[in-house]
């Protein structure tokens, strides 16, 4: 997620202003997601400063040690990111790091205990929290970030859907199903377009087995280029690589009452 973050971020992040904010909102038990965030985006952009938000003041007390201000920081919070001082350091007497918004903010495995009813309402709060050209990139993952599914939305909506995997190991793309993010979890069953979507994904993956025979990279390229022909399927061979295909939100948003 994070690689992908950085490579669709990276234009914003060239063009933003001085230190651009990028928060990790619900980061767990343990700061890694937020360390690792940060090393990624800072690659791109030096003057990065990622907060990390948690609603534990245990978990927030402890990433503490782990704080690189101001490019590294946390606190306690929930969705109610705020607009103002961001990228502040409390107590610093520094720059104020005021901003218009975030330029990202990440919310991984954060609205899986939410009813799917509760998920357009969260949306529209964090996506009120955006810079102009800022997106808010909401999904699950397993444990280990192995396999993740996650929507990726700016000021206006939901944008894309981007389904990634480590390929070793994997039995089937519809594997995924279970990394849904809350939106669309429930909405795996016949006659929804995201469970038409994953039919298709495994019966190109099953007429791909022969590129098997070359790695699981080569037989996921194989399977990208087949959706591709039937699917809204963004970005090219350069993501399929990764282990990675992006789909238009509108192809599989729900097809009754859904977020928005």
């Amino acid at each position: 997620m994070d690689r992908w973050i950085a490579a669709e971020l990276a234009p914003a992040l060239r063009r933003s202003g001085p230190a651009p904010v990028a928060v990790d909102l619900g980061y767990g038990a343990a700061p890694w997601t937020a360390v690792e965030l940060y090393q990624r985006l800072a690659a791109v952009r030096a003057d990065i400063r990622v907060v990390g938000i948690e609603i534990e003041p245990e978990r927030v007390a402890a990433a503490q040690h782990h704080a690189r201000p101001p490019g590294l920081t946390f606190r306690r919070g929930g969705f109610e990111v705020p607009l103002d001082g961001l990228g502040a350091q409390a107590g610093s007497g520094g720059d104020s790091g005021a901003t218009s918004g975030a330029l990202l903010i990440r919310a991984a495995n954060v609205l899986r205990q939410y009813d799917e009813a509760q998920v357009a309402d969260a949306w529209a709060l964090l996506r009120g929290r955006l810079a102009p050209d800022g997106l808010l990139v909401e999904g699950t993952c397993d444990e280990i970030g192995r396999r993740q599914v996650w929507v990726a939305l700016d000021r206006d909506g939901p944008l894309t859907v981007t389904f990634a995997a480590r390929l070793g190991g994997l039995d089937r793309p519809s594997d995924l199903a279970e990394r849904l993010p809350k939106a669309l979890i429930h909405r795996n069953v016949p006659g929804e377009p995201v469970h038409a979507f994953l039919r298709d994904l495994d019966r190109a993956w099953a007429a791909a087995a022969p590129y098997g025979d070359f790695g699981a990279r080569q037989r996921w390229l194989a399977m990208a280029r087949t959706v591709a022909a039937d699917w809204p399927v963004v970005g090219g061979p350069r993501r399929w690589r990764l282990g990675e295909l992006t789909v238009r939100w509108a192809a599989i948003a729900p097809s009754g009452p859904g977020p928005t």
